[in-house]
């Protein structure tokens, strides 16, 4: 039976010297570091464009097809041609541990608007607008007018005209960053590592998906929604979390075929090996609230068609290639609809010892499941031990444990590769033994989140750690 572990970091969080983590060098030097260690996966979160005003989370995007310019590698642009050796030295920057999404956007907009002045098209630029037009169109479309009017979509008047030279530039910024993940995807591929992509389950209401395909939603007349995305009190939040996404229109998308979900499936599989669905549980039922709700506690569940669509998902694709987040509230529906098309599911070590019978407990895991030891949503191990559990949960872990670990992080990276789970992905904070300082994102709060970044690709210590691990527990790659 395939056993194979890999490691969760975000391209934001790469080491680089202009401010954010980008598909350069240090990308091609995390790959190595990857292969080097016995590491088969790197999952990333969404790669899609982020907006400072949304806080910069990538589950929050302009569009769940186009790609994020910010990590757009300026080295790489120097190398093509694109940009001049004084523009990399005026792009470098001094934050290095976190990430200044003011200055970044900003610098990085720069680099863009240089690079598109000394670009000179060609057959490959043409094939890529000819392949990506089903959104590609739209999205350039839906880019330059909102950067134009500074307004949201549903204030637009339907008649605005944006210049094809704006167009150009938009189609350009998406072909950059295509072809430089392409080239990263490849070289990846090459050394043994695949990549694992998140699929966020709902687009940004201010977004080319919703302004383009508004009858797939739960939309008023004037565009606003009429119930939003959330979901109910939980682990995480006391009130719940209000994301304000618009649900979708169900019955529309399965009178369609579910034929924008199968685009969107098909658009990330060319750029990932594995595709992990987001929020997987509000496929078998979704939690709506009404629009203009301050809180989440008002919401209800509505069912939604997870059978319809992922029959027509096994349809197209036949080796089902995807990994369920399924995380919250989960009932049986939502385990017997994951479990139907036998797709691996989330085992999370922070998750496990609230609870004796808890399914994330190493001894309750079944092979076709997913172990990590924390999230992106969660502190990482070591801030969770020390500061967010009480000393009744830390002393339950330590029993479980059977010893007193003289570094806790360690400790639980190597209880998930002892895992019969499949897959054991593992954040990198954890793999460095960080505590909350690293922490990615803190659900419910808008500012602050996604700016943890390493200053270093990891040492040959921590090589030589995953490698043993690997080889201990069986998840070397045949």
């Amino acid at each position: 039976m395939e056993r194979l572990a890999g490691v969760l970091l975000h391209i934001s969080s790469l080491p680089s010297d202009y401010g954010i983590g980008d598909l350069g060098p240090s990308a091609y030097r995390f790959v190595d570091f990857l292969a080097g260690s016995g590491q088969s996966l790197w999952q990333v979160l969404p790669l899609n464009p982020t907006e400072l005003a949304h806080g910069n989370s990538p589950y929050f995007s302009q569009s769940l097809f186009a790609g994020n310019f910010l990590f757009i590698s300026p080295e790489l642009m120097y190398e093509d041609g694109l940009l001049k050796s004084s523009h990399l030295e005026a792009l470098r920057s001094e934050a290095y541990h976190r990430v200044d999404y003011t200055e970044v956007y900003r610098k990085k907009e720069h680099m863009l608007s240089l690079a598109f002045e000394n670009f000179k098209g060609g057959e490959d630029f043409e094939r890529f607008c000819e392949r990506e037009a089903f959104w590609l169109e739209e999205y350039s479309r839906f880019k330059v007018i909102g950067d134009r009017t500074k307004k949201p979509w549903w204030y637009w008047s339907g008649e605005e005209k944006p210049p094809e030279r704006e167009l150009l530039r938009e189609k350009f910024v998406q072909f950059v960053f295509f072809r430089q993940w392409e080239r990263l995807k490849n070289y990846a591929n090459s050394k043994g590592v695949r990549l694992v992509g998140d699929l966020p389950i709902y687009p940004a209401h201010d977004s080319a998906d919703v302004w383009a395909n508004r009858e797939l939603f739960k939309l008023r007349e004037d565009g606003l929604p009429a119930l939003v995305a959330g979901v109910p009190p939980d682990y995480f939040s006391k009130t719940g979390q209000l994301w304000g996404n618009p649900v979708y229109n169900w019955e529309n998308l399965k009178e369609r075929g579910f034929d924008w979900w199968l685009q969107r499936i098909r658009h990330s599989l060319k750029l990932f090996d594995l595709l992990r669905f987001d929020h997987f549980r509000g496929f078998s039922a979704f939690y709506q609230v009404p629009y203009g709700e301050k809180t989440a506690e008002r919401g209800w569940w509505e069912r939604a068609p997870g059978y319809e669509l992922f029959e027509r998902v096994k349809e197209e694709f036949p080796d089902m290639p995807f990994l369920a987040e399924d995380l919250g509230t989960i009932d049986r529906e939502v385990i017997e609809l994951r479990e139907r098309y036998q797709l691996p599911g989330m085992k999370v070590l922070v998750f496990a010892f609230f609870d004796r019978n808890s399914t994330h407990l190493p001894h309750n895991h079944t092979y076709n499941s997913v172990v990590y030891t924390s999230t992106h949503d969660t502190m990482p191990i070591k801030g969770w031990f020390y500061q967010e559990i009480e000393e009744y949960t830390r002393a339950k872990v330590l029993d479980y444990l059977g010893y007193a670990p003289e570094d806790i992080s360690q400790a639980l990276v190597r209880l998930a590769y002892m895992s019969v789970a499949k897959y054991c992905i593992i954040p990198m904070q954890d793999i460095l033994g960080l505590g909350g300082e690293s922490r990615m994102n803190t659900p419910g709060r808008i500012h602050g989140n996604w700016e943890w970044r390493m200053k270093n690709i990891p040492s040959e210590g921590h090589r030589e750690f995953l490698l043993f691990l690997c080889e201990t527990y069986g998840r070397l790659a045949n």
